[in-house]
């Protein structure tokens, strides 16, 4: 039995995401992620015109008349939403906690998805995969999914995208669009990264929040790392400690935006103190433009 507090919690978010979906996103997404190609459709009689390259010669040989090939585009898609949920998820400073954020945009992609007839699957992971949801068109499949994001509880307290990833190609087996949501706090995955992003349309999402790059002075600060469970004091009253953990951080995102690059890996980066819409559509128009 599903609590009521859940099924609100669906609600609300359907109910949300429902406006950006109709009102933003459905157009947006359909131009930019199109279908695999062109499918065969049917024959014709040749009219003048018409590129010979697409006659079709069992057919003019059977018929004594010229024939082509009539193609259209194939355009259903298969989506992937592979969403952290470990520990370091339960962490915002603002109104939201980073999770929360991430099931929400995990929500329009999926709506989106399904507007356009698209199948849409679901990998939840940790340091180990805790769910999957394989592809279904529909609606109700995608309240299952936001279900899912907002019920299950995770056992594992790490981050391994290099798991989730690996899973993802096993499963996967022909191109699909992969949408990657995690606050990417991990090592070790840029191999199985680079090998996902060549064989599907993998786009990463990275979502942050300001703590984790600006600490303000609050003296001495008991902070708790929810992946290790661990406790420890650090004293921000230091001016020259904060400028260095700044400084640090910004090294650490400029390169990470740099590895994303070197492998031609879409990033989009989200923080907790902005609304989600305007990253995604400035990712939606630029990509737009390179089509």
């Amino acid at each position: 039995m599903i609590p009521t507090e859940i099924i609100e919690k669906v609600r609300h978010i359907e109910i949300r995401t429902r406006g950006l979906v109709n009102d933003l996103f459905g157009g947006e997404y359909h131009s930019v992620f199109k279908g695999r190609g062109m499918s065969f459709s049917e024959v014709r009689e040749y009219f003048p015109g018409d590129d010979i390259k697409l006659i079709d010669w069992n057919v003019t040989a059977r018929s004594n008349l010229p024939h082509i090939k009539i193609f259209e585009e194939e355009r259903e898609l298969t989506v992937y939403l592979i969403v952290d949920i470990s520990k370091s998820g339960d962490f915002g400073t603002l109104e939201k906690y980073k999770n929360e954020i991430a099931t929400e945009i995990a929500a329009v992609l999926g709506f989106s998805a399904i507007k356009n007839n698209d199948k849409v699957g679901l990998i939840m992971f940790s340091d180990k995969i805790e769910k999957y949801v394989p592809p279904k068109k529909g609606k109700s499949h995608v309240l299952r999914v936001v279900r899912e994001l907002l019920y299950h509880k995770s056992e594992g307290q790490n981050t391994s995208i290099h798991n989730a990833v690996d899973f993802l190609l096993k499963v996967a087996k022909r191109k699909s669009v992969v949408f990657l949501i995690s606050d990417y706090i991990d090592n070790g995955y840029w191999k199985s990264l680079k090998i996902a992003n060549r064989k599907h349309d993998l786009i990463g999402i990275k979502v942050s929040d300001i703590a984790e790059s600006l600490i303000p002075n609050l003296g001495l600060l008991k902070i708790h790392d929810p992946e290790t469970n661990k406790e420890f004091w650090i004293d921000t009253s230091s001016e020259s400690d904060r400028l260095k953990f700044s400084n640090d951080q910004e090294d650490a995102s400029n390169n990470f935006k740099k590895k994303c690059d070197k492998i031609n890996f879409d990033l989009i980066q989200i923080n907790t103190n902005e609304d989600y819409v305007d990253p995604l559509m400035n990712y939606f128009k630029r990509r737009e433009k390179r089509i």
